[in-house]
């Protein structure tokens, strides 16, 4: 459905073309003997981008950590579907607002505002936006997985870290987010296989076997997880996790 409506409405952009193109006025510009408009082009470009977003969101920012770890708690208190998947990912996505904020603000002020005010071209308003994202991305890669991907893609390991390009630091830096959202993971569930060796130990004790110990433990692991406080406890490690 999707892709039916991204066919939709690249055919309405071609179709007015023509039409744009005569009204753009000063707007147009000449590429190989066509004239073109540079508001279709940006339109084209930012539905590109919008397309995108997703998975820029998911590779180059703190989400890919957060979301991980909210799953595995909510697979070690053992109910499935509660917090459900909408609330699991609104938060995720406001954590992680909160952390790439300062990233956010210094792309926005030195990448985009230059360019809205047209000092500077499109080329190096990209480079410049990029570049705290770039930085993120590297403070947070662990160096062992950096050296993986300039291993695998034939460039020298004594490149400067600044220097490293986008399609290796973005893998290094997504499985070393994998690995660290793993280890917080391992965290998380410890209590809880606790909270359930201590209840079947108990119904087994009790000779209660046909009951079910995951039954049994849930409303312990529950106010366990609330006595301890514990989403206060899961967001604040994820934020410190970036800013310490």
């Amino acid at each position: 459905m999707n892709i039916n409506r991204f066919k939709l409405l690249f055919l309405i952009i071609f179709l007015l073309l023509p039409s744009m193109s005569l009204a753009a006025g000063d707007n147009t510009f000449n590429l190989e003997g066509g004239v073109f408009s540079g508001r279709v082009i940006q339109l084209i470009l930012i539905t590109a981008v919008l397309s995108l977003a997703p998975s820029i969101l998911i590779m180059v920012t703190s989400f890919t950590r957060i979301i991980v770890v909210l799953s595995f708690v909510r697979n070690a208190l053992g109910i499935q579907q509660t917090p459900p998947n909408p609330v699991l990912i609104s938060l995720a996505l406001f954590l992680t607002f909160f952390i790439m904020t300062p990233t956010f603000t210094e792309s926005y002020t030195k990448g985009i505002i230059p360019l809205m005010e047209e000092k500077i071209e499109e080329s190096e308003a990209i480079q410049i936006a990029a570049a705290p994202f770039h930085k993120f991305m590297r403070t947070h890669t662990r160096q062992k997985d950096l050296e993986l991907f300039l291993h695998l893609a034939n460039i020298p390991e004594q490149t400067k870290i600044e220097d490293t390009p986008y399609h290796v630091l973005i893998p290094s830096f997504m499985i070393s987010e994998l690995r660290r959202a793993f280890e917080i993971g391992f965290l998380v569930f410890l209590p809880f296989i606790i909270i359930d060796m201590l209840v079947s130990s108990v119904l087994m004790a009790m000779g209660m076997m046909m009951l079910p110990p995951v039954m049994i433990s849930l409303p312990f692991k529950l106010i366990y997880f609330v006595i301890t406080d514990g989403w206060y406890m899961i967001a604040g490690s994820l934020v410190r996790s970036y800013t310490s």
